[in-house]
């Protein structure tokens, strides 16, 4: 026998108090465990001097001391000849508290819980009530476009009969009332985007600007449109005819235009904003990432945690996400340079233009894919690549305002004297800082 996430041992009563505090740990952590009182920490049963009262008194501890209330089983068992005091437990009430103060179960220790580890754990155990796509909706039924929700239940591959039916069976309704999911697929203009085209690389000069307004599906599409209007359209010959390749991946902005609607905090009263400059385009949306993700994770792939599952279903029945998570992996694989980053509470895609790095002028709003990357040995050439890592630099900064001089020049291919000297430039005209010692510290990127 030996201690783990699910188990506590302790060698006699005398460790009651540390008991109950384990009790609490495993609870908020697995739900359900035990407890040994007799056996020591490497699982060497010493038995202690145990009666039937013994056993009242350790149930007794576990009524007064934890809450809410549990019911366990406190039994006698001998180990080794060792009589010992096995408590086994269970519960779904979290989070536990012992004495008063909450804990959580890390390897075989009890940590107690921060108040923002103890405030996550109590939204997420409350996290399907709590949830605004599952709320009930202001919206009446009347209210909704009974040509939309035919053309989706069709879409979806169900049977239409009624409207009320079909919200049914799309999981739409609860207690005969809509929910909030609804009215963004169903209703004339629910929501609004707002895309922009900046003549250079800030938000300093303003080209267009055009806000949209629609159901979710209808901005979705909007968006891809407007971005394919305001970038570089290239082509590629394929058999006997000319293809066009527009400059960023639309597999890759299609997927983070739809995670921008699917993923976003509908509680945040901002938009999911497009935004094209002369270097990039950017995909934002209100709400940083959910359930714990970091930036790492979602460079490791597979990763899916939902916000608003009941939205992600309604575009999983339409085909338009997979129920696997897929989204960001397809992104990766399409825009491999794609740069994620999060900042006043919104997240951010961000898309390299190639256009904008070769240093390439289109004609008619075209360039040639071949000729997409500039010829070697030129000075135009040094001075694009330079600014090609510049860029990339920049981007690993705002994803790790803590990433070192070595990291920079491991991710991004290049000397750490060259790192240096892109850093040193970008210092010189004010688009970045150090902050804190040389180390210890972190970037500062500005405007």
């Amino acid at each position: 026998m030996k201690e783990t996430e699910t188990r506590e041992l302790k060698k006699s009563l005398a460790e009651l108090k540390a008991g109950l505090i384990s009790i609490v740990a495993i609870l908020n952590k697995h739900g359900k465990g035990e407890l040994w009182f007799g056996v020591q920490h490497d699982g060497h049963a010493v038995g202690l001097d145990a009666t039937e009262k013994t056993l009242r008194d350790v149930s007794q501890a576990i009524g007064a001391h934890i809450e809410p209330r549990i019911y366990p089983q406190v039994t006698l068992e001998t180990l080794k000849n060792a009589v010992c005091i096995k408590v086994v437990f269970a519960g779904q009430e979290t989070p536990y508290y012992a004495y008063g103060r909450a804990y959580m179960r890390v390897a075989d220790e009890d940590r107690q819980l921060s108040a923002k580890e103890l405030e996550n754990l109590i939204v997420s155990k409350n996290q399907e009530r709590l949830r605004w796509d599952n709320e009930v909706s202001s919206t009446a039924v009347t209210e909704l476009d009974e040509s939309k929700l035919k053309r989706f239940v069709e879409r979806a591959k169900l049977t239409w009969d009624t409207p009320e039916n079909a919200l049914e069976k799309l999981g739409l309704m609860r207690d005969r009332k809509l929910i909030n999911a609804a009215p963004l697929f169903f209703t004339e203009e629910p929501m609004e985007m707002r895309c922009a085209v900046f003549g250079t690389t800030t938000s300093a000069m303003i080209i267009d600007r055009h806000d949209f307004r629609g159901d979710i599906l209808e901005l979705i599409e909007e968006a891809q449109k407007y971005i394919l209007k305001n970038i570089r359209i290239g082509m590629r010959i394929k058999g006997l005819y000319r293809e066009d390749v527009p400059e960023v991946s639309m597999e890759a902005l299609r997927e983070a235009i739809i995670n921008a609607f699917c993923h976003r905090d509908y509680r945040d009263p901002d938009y999911v904003q497009v935004a094209v400059y002369k270097n990039r385009v950017e995909i934002r949306n209100p709400g940083t990432l959910f359930g714990g993700l970091t930036l790492a994770d979602l460079r490791r792939g597979h990763v899916s945690r939902r916000r608003n599952p009941l939205i992600a279903e309604l575009f999983r029945r339409i085909e338009m996400v997979e129920a696997w998570g897929r989204g960001m992996p397809l992104i990766l694989e399409n825009a491999p340079d794609v740069i994620f980053r999060e900042t006043a509470g919104l997240f951010i895609a961000e898309f390299l233009r190639p256009s904008f790095l070769a240093g390439e002028e289109a004609i008619g709003g075209r360039i040639p894919v071949k000729t997409a990357k500039p010829a070697h040995g030129s000075e135009k050439t040094s001075e694009k690549t330079s600014e090609k890592t510049s860029e990339k630099i920049m981007g690993l900064i705002l994803e790790n305002p803590e990433v070192t001089i070595a990291e920079l020049s491991e991710t991004t291919g290049v000397t750490t004297r060259s790192v240096e000297r892109n850093i040193k430039k970008m210092q010189e005209i004010g688009r970045l800082r150090r902050a804190g010692p040389d180390k210890g510290g972190h970037w500062e990127v500005l405007k």
